[in-house]
């Protein structure tokens, strides 16, 4: 499980950072690879069904359900999308998104009823579990995020990775309630009367990192220390894909930055992947897809979730194809 950890670690930061591109300077890190690397990632990426488009268009009878794929950062480029995603309002039922504003209550209550959740109540301490120079590396950037030393040293070790995946740059953002594509469209449809519902459980994607094992734990904050110096170039790596409607370019990049973890060999590196996929995609398509069918026998439905679960032979598009819609792209 230790490498399995150190990857997860990376999605840690894809799944749940939360930058504003105006406020990160950094590297995009798939632009400024050489061109016969970026063909090969690309020609990867192009292999998997439903690989590139974020605005889709599902059609059953009378069934419709328009799909969007979320970027959950803020950005400026939002705009765009917002002034495409509109007028698709006008004959929505209602809106499926991973999350409410009640689920989210619900999360922060959860987190208020069990410090366990989120918090070490009991055995050693972040500082205890990580060798002396891990540890001041930790605090450091921890102070950098405006934690300080004496609360990450009490934070879970999934919790603290997730947190080494945000940049200090967008700390600010944070603290001031700036919000990603998913809180933009909800606003949307608030505006228009539209009901909002959830497609799974609010505690879903902590619930898969808090059941890990202390030392499964441990590997993977270890593992975000080594890209936290310079998470600015993620930040804008996965928002510059996601705006040319290439988001499945990221999943194959952070495939080739986990080939590099100490002692990875291609036949672990294709059975950790394959699990991550399971754990943190495909189960999670496969449960929405019953919650998006019903929705649809009541009306014209929007969905809106992460870009990386459109793509892939269990994709959601590909999932609803088998339920017998037409899928076709919306043009962006």
């Amino acid at each position: 499980m230790r490498k399995f950890l150190g990857i997860s670690g990376f999605f840690a930061a894809l799944l749940t950072a939360a930058a504003a591109q105006a406020a990160c300077e950094g590297r995009d890190l798939i632009a400024s690879l050489p061109a016969e690397a970026r063909a090969d990632l690309a020609a990867r990426a192009d292999s998997h069904a439903y690989a590139r488009g974020n605005l889709w268009h599902a059609r059953r009878g009378e069934e419709v359900i328009l799909l969007v794929g979320t970027y959950h950062l803020p950005d400026p480029r939002h705009e765009a999308t917002l002034a495409q995603i509109t007028p698709l309002m006008a004959g929505v039922s209602q809106l499926l998104v991973e999350a409410t504003p009640q689920e989210e209550a619900l999360l922060k209550e959860e987190i208020a009823n069990r410090p366990d959740f989120m918090v070490i109540t009991e055995g050693p301490r972040l500082s205890e579990q990580l060798t002396e120079d891990e540890w001041k590396k930790l605090s450091k950037e921890a102070q950098l995020r405006g934690i300080p030393a004496f609360m990450a040293d009490r934070f879970r070790p999934w919790y603290m990775a997730v947190l080494l995946g945000m940049p200090p740059c967008a700390m600010g953002d944070l603290k001031e309630g700036v919000r990603g594509l998913d809180h933009q469209i909800m606003a949307l449809a608030e505006a228009r009367d539209i009901p909002v519902r959830a497609l799974e459980r609010y505690d879903t994607l902590f619930s898969i990192f808090g059941e890990l094992s202390q030392e499964d734990e441990t590997e993977m904050v270890r593992a975000s220390l080594l890209t936290a110096e310079r998470p600015e170039d993620m930040t804008v790596t996965l928002a510059n894909a996601y705006f040319a409607g290439e988001s499945r370019l990221v999943w194959e990049f952070t495939r080739d930055l986990s080939a590099e973890l100490p002692g990875m060999t291609p036949q672990e590196l294709d059975r950790q992947f394959a699990l991550m996929e399971e754990v943190l995609m495909i189960r999670r398509n496969q449960r929405w897809i019953p919650v998006l069918l019903s929705a649809a026998s009541e009306g014209p439905v929007l969905a809106a979730f992460g870009a990386l679960h459109l793509s892939g032979e269990k994709g959601v598009l590909a999932l609803l194809q088998t339920e017998g819609f037409e899928i076709r792209p919306l043009a962006e």
